[in-house]
């Protein structure tokens, strides 16, 4: 090496130690104190001004084995020390030899792996100044101009990576760092095995920011990230040629794995390494190996995922477009991964977040595969509150709404979830009134609760969301871990009500059936544990057999309503077969109505840890079971709250709810009587007065014990009955009769009512009214004092006066007025005839009843046969005349429940029954609504069952679809009667079918006319024939040809073609399906009320052997047999329930009334009326306490939405095309599978099989 000049003309210093170090007999002390001096003077040498001459001696004897070798640490540490400063001190020179310059370095390095620790080690300084040395004199670089220096380089980096470990000071950590960057700079060829120790530290499984050794990895990578490019490209590429040879093996995938994910660590930490080895990801990303693809795209994406991925989309646009790219992949796992890392990209990617959402995630909610579109679903419920809002479109989030209706289950309930969980952490926003967080979050709860309407699988996976992310319970997580749950009741109530301010009708109607306020008491669930207790885990005293039978029933009837309902039973025996007293205590207090939202909380969570612990396989079922049976959304706790929030102008749904309580579970109102009572006493605030009112009158009339008594409180209920509001004055008619002084409080308001009802304005007449039909239902002995001036004034005065239609109306063919519209002239005369009726059903079981009902029944029926007016050339409002019409026979409906009037009223029967075709939809509609509660009740007789047949021609298709899931619902619950009974309540009834059609106003013998009605046979079919019954109706449609109508000859040959078409269409469905056609070996009574026997056999041959049926539709239905094809299956092509994209009713197509066929289909506006907002007062609703408890399947599920006809996807319908012929299911299995959606819809109106006389609520 060439001297380094020296610098400024002074006289080199020499070193003025001259004392021997190395000889015989030097004890280690005296030792030690002379290398410590030379340490000393050596330190304090100027490299620059050093005679280097004077340093011979001690440079030899330093060197020489007996010190190296020395068996004391401080000997070796003073040596070494002097060592380095003799490096420095001749530095460029080495006064060594290669030799003696390698056993330096082995000492150095010996001496720092042995000796540094910790500050307070011994010889720390010295080790301090040895490594001080090294890294700024840079005398390490010598190593790289010895023989084997890949050996020794290798031993350093070992050694100091080691050494690092041991969490020394900050500043021997940088001290070692620029040691090894100097040995990296100055070596010709890095070692591999000094590579492959510095990429171990980024493996590690401690590879963290904060761990020493990775923290030394990354500042020498990054210095010297120049040279090692190359060798790390070479490094990576050897594992991957060395791993791909064989690419069946999973070890080599493993490998080659490793090697990737030292990649994405060397990303984050040192990405200019990465120069030459992101091309060949890139290159990755195109070979065929599915497996090589699916490993690259996933490092990619972490990558590109990472806070410093946008500098690597612009360091490689070519890479970053060749990796989107693969979400078109052939491979789903490989599109999977690169959706999996779709979060880091709409994170940190501020620049490509269109890209990304737009151009590639909302592509991928499409994809074929499940575990894509569940993955997109699931990227998006990962993203904080500030990304979700600010760099997620709105409508991107609804397309992962509509992911909740898709096929796999395990899409939908990631895109349930996701939904949840966004409006979880947006909720505090939307709470604050946050115009962004309203606009972009406060629409999910809409989407959510309109879910249920599909299958099983989704109502269930709805409900779990509805109840973790839109509705929670408080302070749930930190309760189920302390005793002592402290929960704010008033936070979570609000949280209900402002949730409700951003749903739609269905929405609302969605929350209050999830309530589980709704429903008969006991409800199911109750029966379910009573039957638990009585059960005793199998070991019954008394009556085995019927306990156990009674058991089977409830269980089958609730695991109906789970997504795997063999799995439901077989849970809820088991948990029945447990008989853990403490569980069944514990799910008492959770159903028991009386429970505080704070008990509700401890024992519902205790239940849930003791059925984990205890049996963790049943756990899912019963949790499912506690949710629906319990009353989680509203409580006992929640009444003070929604009696303070009703007195705010936006009370709507506190008033909403309060009502729905009033309606269906009253009981919630017993802790809370005086808060009602000083409600009610708040004369200026209406809306409170009304709700306690309502409030008040429920849970009077539910328990007499809680009935109104005190006086001033009830001459305040006397003023409000004979006030002039109508909904209040009807509720306070009920406090009034609930009374314990009933008798003579309301036989001195019926005095005041009728002296002033001829006299009452508009207003007071309403509510006069609406007082009286209450009296004439609960009260009739009040009633009846005055009955003769009441009824006088109602009929004469009120119903038989003209109602012409207003000379400035401009829209003369409207023939419907919205609630809200009616005036009050013909509120009153609806509910005249709600007195009508109620005072027919008090009387019902009197020795007068007859006498009574007579003429209102003709009044009734007149009204109906004319239109809605007493007479035929009447020329009333149309309004006027949809709306009686309506409440007529409504109220001809309620009244054939009792036997003696439904007698009479069959008369008349195919008058009502076509009331279904009545040209106006909203008359169609709300008499199904008022119908189909009263037949799921069973409290009508079985002929009443064909009225919804009628609705096959309806203009809205939905009407029919509807229809269809409701039968089958009603037909369901009838197959857990016995044999007789369900045969009556359907099978029997199809030949009153048959006389109907006889007897229908649009009957004729003309082709098209009889294809019209072949329609009505087969929707009739459709619903009910199966192959357990086919014989029996074609056995009743033979039947038809034997007898006569018992009105007239003309109805009988009407009669007999209607025979002879079932006839044909049965057999045509029968070889269809390939059901046996035997003879019906049983006895069948025909309906004597509508059928006569012939007169002779004579007469009974020649109609036999008469063909009544035109050649034509006998040829048409040839063909249609021939095609093997049930008639009409052309034309009824399978539709999916409809979805409106709005709250708004969409205009409604009438019905012809002179063709009930419905060809007449001009539009009218129409809404459904709302659960919440019925009211007996009011047109549309019923006046009676029963009829406010009935509510309607179907008016529930129409405001939740169209109800699915069990129609699955055109792949699954497919498949079961191919199928049926091979099959031959029973009735009861065919209308099971029918059902099945529809059973989502109304899990609170299923109830076990009751007698005919059950209370429909």
């Amino acid at each position: 090496m060439v001297a380094q000049t020296r610098a400024g003309n002074s006289a080199p210093k020499r070193l003025a130690f001259n004392e021997k170090i190395v000889g015989k007999g030097f004890a280690t002390d005296a030792l030690l104190k002379k290398l410590k001096a030379l340490h000393t003077e050596l330190a304090e040498l100027d490299q620059e001004l050093v005679d280097v001459n004077s340093l011979s001696s001690v440079r030899t004897q330093l060197v020489n084995t007996s010190i190296l070798l020395h068996k004391d640490r401080g000997v070796k540490a003073y040596a070494a020390c002097c060592l380095a400063d003799i490096l420095r001190l001749y530095a460029p020179d080495a006064p060594y030899t290669h030799t003696e310059l390698r056993d330096i370095f082995q000492f150095f390095f010996r001496q720092l792996s042995a000796g540094l620790r910790g500050a307070d080690a011994s010889y720390y300084n010295e080790y301090f100044h040895l490594l001080e040395s090294l890294s700024t004199v840079k005398s390490v670089v010598l190593v790289c101009d010895l023989p084997h220096a890949e050996e020794l380089m290798v031993d350093i980096f070992r050694d100091f990576f080691g050494l690092v470990r041991r969490d020394l000071a900050k500043k021997i950590e940088i001290f070692i760092a620029d040691i090894l960057v100097a040995l990296i700079d100055e070596c010709q060829a890095l070692p591999s095995e000094v590579l492959e120790t510095i990429m171990a530290q980024f493996m590690a499984n401690d590879a963290v920011r904060y761990q020493p050794a990775y923290r030394l990895a990354v500042q020498v990578c990054n210095a010297t990230a120049d040279k090692l490019q190359r060798h790390v490209c070479q490094y990576f590429t050897d594992i991957i040629v060395a791993h791909s040879q064989d690419s069946d093996s999973e070890s080599n995938f493993e490998e080659i794995r490793k090697a990737h994910d030292l990649v994405k660590q060397l990303s984050r930490s040192c990405p200019s390494l990465l120069h030459s080895v992101i091309p060949q990801l890139e290159e990755e990303l195109r070979v065929e190996e599915v497996q090589v693809r699916l490993i690259a795209t996933q490092a990619l994406g972490e990558m590109f995922s990472e806070k410093g991925g946008t500098d690597l989309v612009k360091k490689y646009p070519t890479t970053w477009n060749v990796w989107l790219m693969r979400k078109n992949d052939k491979s789903a796992a490989v599109r999977l991964k690169l959706v999996e890392s779709a979060k880091g990209l709409l994170v940190n990617l501020h620049d490509h977040r269109d890209t990304v959402d737009v151009d590639f995630l909302r592509l991928k909610l499409l994809d074929p595969d499940e575990k894509v579109r569940a993955a997109v679903c699931k990227v998006y419920s990962q993203l904080d509150y500030e990304t979700a809002l600010h760099h997620v479109p709105e409508d991107q989030l609804r397309s992962v709404a509509g992911r909740g209706l898709d096929k796999k289950n395990s899409v939908r309930v990631e895109a349930l979830n996701c939904l949840g969980k966004l409006f979880s952490i947006a909720y505090p926003e939307i709470e604050n009134n946050d115009p962004a967080a309203i606009k972009h979050f406060s629409w999910i709860p809409n989407e959510i609760l309109h879910i249920p309407n599909s299958t099983q699988e989704a109502r269930l996976a709805a409900e779990q969301v509805i109840a973790d992310f839109v509705f929670p319970l408080p302070s749930a997580s930190s309760a189920s871990t302390s005793k002592s749950v402290d929960v704010d009741e008033v936070v979570w109530t609000d949280r209900l009500l402002n949730t409700m301010g951003y749903l739609d009708d269905r929405g609302v109607n969605a929350v209050l059936l999830l309530s589980g306020i709704k429903g008969s008491r006991p409800s199911p669930y109750e029966l379910y544990l009573q039957n638990c207790i009585q059960n005793n885990g199998g070991i019954i005293d008394d009556n085995e057999e019927a306990v156990k039978q009674r058991l089977n029933n409830v269980i089958r009837h609730i695991s109906r309503q789970f997504g795997d309902p063999q799995k439901a039973a077989e849970d809820l025996h088991a948990f029945a077969k447990a008989n853990e007293n403490r569980l069944y205590k514990l799910l008492k207090t959770c159903l028991d109505t009386q429970t505080d939202l704070k008990g509700f909380v401890k024992a519902s969570n205790e239940f849930l840890r003791r059925v984990e612990q205890t049996s963790e396989s049943i756990l899912g079922t019963m949790t499912v079971f506690l949710r629906r049976a319990t009353l989680r959304v509203v409580n006992q706790s929640s009444i003070p709250t929604l009696i303070k929030r009703v007195q705010r102008t936006d009370s709507k749904h506190a008033q909403i709810l309060l009502t729905y309580i009033s309606k269906h579970c009253p009981a919630l109102y017993k802790p809370h009587i005086s808060e009602l009572t000083k409600a009610i006493a708040d004369e200026k605030n209406p809306r409170l007065v009304e709700a306690g009112m309502q409030a008040l009158a429920a849970v009077s009339q539910s328990d007499e014990a809680l009935a109104i008594n005190e006086k001033r409180t009830l001459e305040r209920v006397m003023r409000y009955v004979l006030g002039s509001n109508a909904r209040v004055a009807k509720f306070a008619a009920r406090i009034l009769v609930a009374s314990k002084d009933h008798d003579d409080l309301c036989a001195e308001a019926v005095e005041s009512i009728a002296e002033r009802l001829s006299t009452a304005q508009p207003d007071l007449l309403v509510a006069h009214t609406a007082v009286l039909a209450q009296f004439a239902r609960l009260a009739p002995d009040a009633f009846e004092r005055k009955s003769d001036v009441l009824m006088a004034f109602l009929i004469k005065k009120l119903l038989m006066v003209p109602s012409p239609p207003d000379p400035n109306e401009m829209d003369t063919e409207v023939d419907w007025v919205e609630d809200e519209d009616v005036s009050p002239r013909l509120r009153a005369r609806i509910l005249a005839l709600k007195v009508c009726r109620n005072r027919c059903l008090a009387h019902a079981s009197t020795d007068t009843a007859l006498e009574v009902a007579t003429p209102v029944l003709k009044m009734l029926s007149t009204l109906i046969d004319h239109g809605g007016s007493y007479s035929a050339d009447a020329t009333d409002d149309s309004k006027i005349k949809s709306r009686m019409r309506l409440q007529a026979a409504i109220s001809l409906l309620h009244l054939s429940v009792v036997d003696k009037f439904a007698n009479v009223i069959n008369t008349n029967f195919i008058l009502l029954a076509i009331t279904v075709q009545d040209p106006c939809y909203n008359v169609r509609m709300e008499f199904l609504m008022k119908l189909f509660p009263l037949l799921t009740a069973r409290k009508l007789p079985p002929r009443y069952n064909l009225i919804p047949f009628l609705t096959v021609h309806d203009p809205e298709a939905d009407v029919k679809s509807r229809v269809s899931a409701i039968l089958c619902f009603v037909v369901l619950m009838c197959d857990a009667l016995a044999g007789p009974a369900r045969v009556e309540l359907f099978e029997i009834i199809f030949i009153r079918l048959l006389h109907l059609l006889a007897h229908h106003p649009d009957f004729s013998t003309a082709h098209e006319n009889l294809q019209e009605m072949a329609k009505y046979i087969e929707f009739y079919l459709d619903l009910i024939a199966s192959s357990d019954n086919v014989s029996l109706l074609y056995h009743l449609a033979m039947k038809a040809k034997t007898v006569r109508d018992a009105q007239s000859h003309t109805y009988s040959e009407n009669l007999y073609v209607m025979s002879e078409l079932a006839q044909e269409l049965i057999k045509a469905r029968a070889q269809a399906r390939s059901w046996s056609l035997q003879s019906y070996p049983g006895k069948v009574k025909l309906p004597s009320d509508i059928l006569r026997a012939l007169p002779n056999p004579e007469a009974a041959t020649k109609i036999l052997k008469t063909v009544y049926l035109p050649k034509e539709t006998s040829a048409w239905l040839a063909e249609s047999s021939k095609s093997q094809k049930p008639v009409g299956a052309s034309k009824e092509k399978r539709r999916e329930p409809r979805e409106h994209k709005d709250s708004k009713s969409l205009p409604k197509r009438k019905a012809s009334r002179p063709r009930a066929n419905g060809n007449n289909k001009r539009a009218k506006t129409a809404r459904w009326q709302s659960d919440q907002s019925e009211s007996e007062e009011e047109p549309s609703s019923d006046d009676s306490e029963q009829e406010d408890r009935e509510e309607t399947p179907a008016k529930a599920d129409s405001e939740h939405g169209d109800v699915p006809t069990g129609q699955e996807s055109d792949e699954e319908d497919a498949s079961e095309k191919k199928t049926e012929r091979s099959r031959k299911p029973s009735r009861k299995a065919g209308t099971r599978a029918k059902v099945k959606c529809f059973l989502c819809v109304l899990p609170s109106l299923i109830s076990l099989p009751t007698g005919k006389n059950q209370q429909a609520s």
